[in-house]
């Protein structure tokens, strides 16, 4: 017989206790040890600059001027309340440049948002039906094809379509001179005087690049998504003499509803949030700021005219504005059933 057999049932207990409490000493030690980093990550890098930028919105501050002691803030840089706000209902023709910009930026924003979202919906999902309708060796060919320019850095998918829309070297300029037998040169990027169904044609530009940049992303989704749906159903379907047509108006969109939500919402979020590819194809928001977004009025605002305190104040405005829309799009797309 062991020791341990031989023991006192109290001191056996106790041994046991002992043992379990050491466990869970070392488990609060690994927790502690792997969390405490995370969560100090989170407040210094995430936490602390959300609270900072949402308090610069209430005040006039600027890197450039001297403030008190806490954080810059106070004296040359003061305290102004919701002045920022107010300024944003000035719609008055001789309102301050910043706010005519703000107001011009909303806009541009909000086209450039409602354009790219039915237009990459109405292109990825019934092309995401066509790839799964082909042969298995040649869903990963299609696959990888239209994936490979989300993979490409925005900014050369900036550069390449800025030489395809040039107004001399450009290629589709250049077809164009082919095809009329004269030379074409259109300047897509920089006329302000173009326009197509009322939208400024540097700002269509831009969508085309961004369109198909992010074709891929909800392509790949939608993909994933018809692949979960049973056979069954469609099986089902069939027998009940269902054409394609009818069995992607009827079956497929309405089982792929919650994956419209998931991919307009993040669709959505992306485009309201576009930057490098304006940056990039048309510098300081193009002519006459016609493709200038709320995110590049931020990053002017902050970075090149030292406004700090009105880019977060626009920053508090882009947050509400993606949130409202994406709130919106759930209610309206979300579903109380699973298949």
């Amino acid at each position: 017989m062991t020791a341990a057999s031989n023991a006192p049932p109290s001191s056996l207990l106790r041994r046991l206790f002992t043992r379990r409490q050491s466990r869970e000493a070392a488990q609060k030690r690994f927790i502690g040890t792997t969390v405490t980093p995370l969560v100090l990550y989170m407040a210094f890098f995430t936490l602390f600059p959300l609270v900072w930028g949402f308090s610069l919105a209430f005040f006039e501050y600027s890197a450039r001027r001297a403030g008190s002691s806490i954080l810059g803030l106070g004296r040359d840089n003061p305290f102004i309340g919701l002045g920022h706000f107010r300024n944003m209902l000035n719609f008055s023709p001789d309102a301050p440049l910043e706010v005519r910009q703000f107001h011009l930026s909303i806009k541009t924003t909000l086209i450039f948002a409602f354009v790219v979202l039915p237009l990459n919906l109405i292109l990825t999902l019934p092309l995401a039906v066509l790839i799964e309708s082909v042969h298995q060796k040649a869903k990963g060919i299609f696959r990888t094809i239209f994936f490979l320019p989300v993979l490409a850095p925005s900014v050369g998918v900036g550069i390449m379509w800025g030489y395809i829309f040039h107004p001399q070297r450009g290629l589709l300029n250049g077809i164009l001179s082919m095809l009329q037998g004269k030379l074409v040169g259109i300047s897509y990027t920089g006329d302000p005087t173009l326009f197509l169904l009322g939208i400024p044609v540097p700002l269509i530009a831009v969508i085309i690049a961004y369109v198909w940049q992010d074709l891929g992303y909800n392509l790949v989704i939608f993909i994933a998504a018809l692949q979960g749906i049973p056979e069954s159903i469609k099986d089902a379907a069939r027998i009940d003499g269902v054409n394609g047509w009818q069995m992607f108006r009827f079956i497929t969109v309405p089982l792929l509803k919650p994956t419209v939500l998931l991919a307009a919402v993040l669709t959505m979020i992306s485009s309201f949030t576009v930057f490098d590819i304006i940056q990039v194809m048309n510098q300081d928001g193009g002519p006459q700021d016609l493709t200038r977004v709320m995110v590049l009025d931020i990053y002017f605002n902050a970075f090149r005219y030292q406004r700090m305190g009105w880019a977060a104040a626009v920053s508090i405005v882009l947050f509400l504005l993606v949130f409202s829309i994406s709130l919106i799009q759930t209610r309206l797309l979300r579903t109380e059933w699973e298949y």
